[in-house]
């Protein structure tokens, strides 16, 4: 049991208690939605400040995966380990710390002038993320009654995708009409409110029997592990596919995995039940979420750069050109969840991914001089696509898990997307950065531009890799829109294989979808069932 608080315990009705305002169930859940809303928002809002960020601070394509991959990666490795402090600590103190934490470390953000500094930064905001994200699920848990928490975790669901998906929209107004610091500094007031709120009505909830000791063996290997096979996969463009140093990484990362899964059953209070894998609904709900992240999270990666580098638009723009997502997730959302209630989550999640390998296949389709309209439909359809995935993973993951460790099971879904996340980040980069050094080359020469050197390639291919047209000040204009063309072109080819790649990826995940089902411990809500 990860929590004192039992669902036939919990306040039969969602009346306030006599304490007041403290512990009331939906209040409960704005307080949390305001401080998940602000991590949500802050995986994908960055995405359209990296352009800004890259041009101010002249960072490297590297460097911009790194603004990405560090969140992503510190959040994931972070977020069992953290519902394990709450546990013991106390759900409602660790998420007013991860709340003081996160805004704290978007604030240095925006004063930081360094990429070093960002990156650094980012990589607390995703540790005090980590805190924040878990906690908010057990608060919900240990508050609601039974009949009442479906609904609570279906808004829950909504924020985070609605967040997600919103991020882009609110970054390019900021972006535009402030600057990329302001991405970070809106995180500050965001975290006062949240604070504020947190303190006056979120409820303590203790865990029974809470762990005594911490698996830090368990979170060096994991670490280890999964900082190793980023590492190898960002630097394959330039070690090689077939380098010694490439494989090395990956062949340490396998190692601290296996070492990772045979010390895991063997410590009395592991990181990671491995226990929990024995369900085949559990594991195909991580896995689900996993590849999920991997088609979504690695495609938009390369949109926002798309959508700003090849064809011109603003911060602004960009943002709008993808409020069909926006939108489409955000009315996707509730229908979604009450078409899982009724049928259950395997057909849902199972179309859900049909959709986006769907609009993945599509976005490979895009050209230089895609309109609007075009663009817009395929935005719809991923937006459509991701929402049963969002919405339906908690009842797959958590529903199929033993009571005693839902609590787990919470955080190793958020940290399967977290960590699909950053793996999208990484593999579709790599396979742009491939691409780019395969055809630059020769696209360069059948243009009958100068030869470049070795040097000059490297240079250049950085900048196409993001869509940016390397044009040297003073270069005669038939020349520049050559040079133009050639770059976008390349970046396109980059593109297409990466959205190809995201396909197969969402390919594999229906299949997946199919494997899970309903979980009995949500099935039984009106039941005595532990939260």
């Amino acid at each position: 049991m990860t929590s004192q608080t039992t669902v036939d315990q919990a306040p039969p009705t969602t009346a306030p208690s006599k304490k007041g305002l403290r512990g009331h169930p939906w209040l409960t859940l704005i307080a949390v939605a305001v401080g998940v809303m602000m991590v949500a928002l802050d995986g994908t809002i960055v995405a359209i400040a990296n352009p800004a960020i890259q041009k101010d601070l002249g960072a490297s394509f590297a460097d911009v995966q790194w603004i990405t991959n560090g969140y992503f990666l510190a959040l994931a490795v972070a977020l069992i380990t953290a519902g394990k402090l709450g546990d013991r600590f106390g759900h409602r103190q660790t998420f007013l710390i991860g709340v003081v934490g996160f805004a704290a470390a978007s604030g240095a953000i925006g004063l930081s002038h360094t990429i070093g500094l960002v990156v650094a930064l980012r990589v607390f905001q995703g540790l005090f993320g980590a805190l924040l994200m878990p906690a908010a699920l057990g608060l919900l848990r240990a508050t609601f009654p039974a009949e009442k928490l479906n609904a609570a975790l279906g808004i829950w669901g909504m924020v985070i995708g609605a967040s997600t998906a919103g991020g882009p929209i609110l970054g390019g107004v900021l972006v535009e009409h402030i600057s990329w610091q302001s991405v970070f500094f809106i995180n500050v007031p965001v975290g006062v409110a949240a604070l504020v709120l947190g303190v006056f009505i979120l409820l303590d909830h203790r865990a029974e029997n809470a762990p005594r000791s911490f698996d830090l063996l368990g979170i060096l290997l994991l670490s280890a592990a999964m900082f190793c096979l980023v590492w190898a996969l960002i630097k394959a463009p330039t070690w090689g596919w077939g380098g010694g140093s490439t494989w090395l990484f990956i062949g340490v990362s396998i190692v601290c995995f296996a070492v990772f899964a045979l010390w895991e059953n063997r410590v009395k209070e592991p990181l990671i039940p491995m226990t929990l894998f024995k369900s085949v609904p559990v594991s195909a709900g991580v896995v689900l979420m996993a590849l999920m992240a991997i088609a979504f999270l690695g495609g938009l990666f390369f949109v926002t750069f798309y959508l700003q580098n090849v064809h011109g638009m603003s911060p602004v723009d960009a943002g709008l050109h993808l409020l069909p997502l926006t939108a489409m997730m955000i009315v996707a959302s509730p229908v979604a969840g009450t078409l899982i209630t009724k049928v259950g989550p395997r057909i849902p999640l199972a179309g859900g991914m049909i959709f986006t390998t769907a609009a993945m296949l599509g976005m490979s389709r895009l050209e230089v001089g895609t309109g609007t309209a075009t663009m817009s439909l395929w935005f719809a359809l991923l937006g459509l696509g991701l929402a049963p995935v969002m919405v339906g993973a908690t009842e797959v993951i958590v529903g199929n898990s033993p009571m005693e460790l839902s609590g787990v099971a919470g955080g190793l879904q958020q940290a399967a997307m977290q960590i699909g996340g950053s793996l999208g980040t990484a593999v579709l980069g790599a396979v742009m950065a491939s691409r780019v050094s395969d055809k630059l080359p020769g696209n360069w020469t059948d243009a009958g531009l100068p030869p470049l050197t070795s040097g000059q390639i490297g240079q250049v291919s950085e900048a196409v890799q993001v869509g940016v047209a390397p044009v040297p000040k003073g270069t005669p204009a038939a020349i520049a829109e050559k040079i133009t063309a050639v770059a976008h072109d390349t970046f396109m080819s980059g593109m297409t294989l990466a959205c190809l790649v995201a396909a197969a990826v969402g390919f594999v995940a229906i299949f997946v979808a199919l494997l899970t089902k309903r979980g009995e411990n949500a099935a039984a809500a009106g039941g005595a069932a532990h939260i």
